[in-house]
């Protein structure tokens, strides 16, 4: 088969695996946020949280594409659980910054021990050369996706 063609058929290929990967993701954090009373949405900010610590609804907003509404009540069910707090900005008097409360984080991270434990060992496996490829790649779909509001369904 010509070179294209294959090239072709390896980028659905991904796109596929992607796609898989995505699905079965959802549906994990889905069961994990049922285990500890949250909904989807509120589990999915508690993560946003954790990638990029502690921050503004507004930059939440931005992230997850939520309005504005949608973020004030989000983070007014985790606050009322107990998953964070806000503060006052120091650097912005006029906001909040939504923080995460440790306590109780640490007995939502026994939740994905087994499973960052397996991609641990899976991601091990993998030599050098493609875990740099790996990096790279998924570091180029972030970007891409941080400065794309056209990706918004």
């Amino acid at each position: 088969l010509p070179r294209h063609f294959w090239h072709a058929n390896q980028g659905e290929a991904i796109l596929l695996e992607i796609r898989k990967f995505i699905a079965a993701g959802i549906f994990f954090n889905a069961q994990a946020a049922e285990k500890v009373g949250l909904g989807l949405t509120d589990m999915q900010m508690l993560h946003m949280l954790q990638l990029h610590g502690p921050t503004t609804p507004g930059r939440l907003a931005a992230w997850t594409g939520l309005s504005s509404g949608g973020i004030t009540v989000a983070l007014d069910r985790l606050e009322k659980a107990g998953y964070i707090r806000r503060e006052p900005n120091p650097t912005d008097r006029r906001s909040l910054l939504a923080i995460l409360v440790p306590v109780r984080m640490h007995k939502l991270g026994a939740l994905y021990e087994g499973i960052e434990r397996e991609t641990r060992r899976l991601i091990g496996t993998l030599p050098p050369r493609d875990l740099e490829a790996v990096i790279r790649f998924f570091e180029t779909l972030c970007n891409a996706r941080e400065g794309a509001s056209a990706l918004q369904p």
